[in-house]
């Protein structure tokens, strides 16, 4: 009996916790660059006194989902898709390095090509500064280039080389910004492999559809859990009836 408690209210507690994962990847099918997070169960047995016959449900994070997203044409100078495996780098809020694929970039008021979140991309010796009055293009290589507005179109010169990096996946963590970085810390090296593809966003590779099936699953799944409960509880009752007759 108490097996079946053990068993059915974990499992319970569990699927609230992967429904909030796929909760979360649905309210990012629109995000620019979305990794989507992968979640499993797996049984561990309860350690304690007397022979280990007991066991409860565990949801555990397997890790992300690095399949590419479909690239959507913006036309915009500043947005950058990742083509094929890779990453940007970018410098997060506690300093280190991160890497995302959130290619929607912009200029902060001192010249700083920044992602959205306002993070500083970067370069090959630290951030990219851009001067004033100029229009900034991006190579396949990630190269910044600026050319003056008023001056020559053949004036182009060269600000810097935005960072691009390939790791292994399976070295890669998701962090609680949505970042991804190395385990153990540390920066990965720049890979002249990676291409970027300039005037376009990779967009989320989230499966609506897919991600709406999961919820339905998981509720029902819920409710199995609670109807094992019940008949536990159903179970105790007629035996404690049993029992008073005797």
């Amino acid at each position: 009996m108490d097996r079946l408690i053990y068993t059915a209210m974990t499992g319970a507690k569990h699927i609230l916790e992967q429904q909030a994962t796929v909760s979360h990847n649905l309210a990012n099918a629109t995000t620019a660059g979305f990794r989507a997070q992968l979640d499993s169960f797996r049984a561990v047995p309860v350690i304690g006194e007397g022979l280990p016959t007991r066991a409860f449900v565990v949801d555990s994070t397997v890790g992300s989902d690095f399949t590419p997203g479909p690239l959507q044409q913006t036309g915009r100078d500043l947005d950058v898709a990742v083509q094929g495996a890779g990453w940007i780098a970018v410098q997060a809020a506690d300093g280190s390095e991160a890497y995302t694929r959130h290619g929607s970039l912009k200029l902060s008021e001192n010249g700083i090509l920044q992602t959205q979140a306002g993070l500083s991309v970067q370069g090959d010796g630290g951030p990219i500064s851009v001067p004033p009055d100029v229009t900034l293009a991006i190579g396949r290589d990630g190269t910044v280039s600026a050319i003056p507005t008023g001056g020559k179109s053949n004036a182009v010169n060269v600000l810097g080389r935005i960072k691009l990096v390939n790791p292994e996946e399976a070295s890669l963590e998701r962090g609680d910004d949505g970042l991804f970085r190395v385990k153990g810390g540390g920066e990965a090296d720049a890979d002249a492999a990676v291409s970027v593809v300039g005037g376009a966003l990779e967009g989320s590779n989230v499966n609506v559809v897919d991600a709406m099936v999961s919820m339905i699953n998981l509720g029902r799944q819920f409710e199995m859990q609670m109807n094992l409960l019940k008949n536990a509880e159903s179970n105790a009752s007629k035996a404690s009836q049993i029992l008073s007759m005797s």
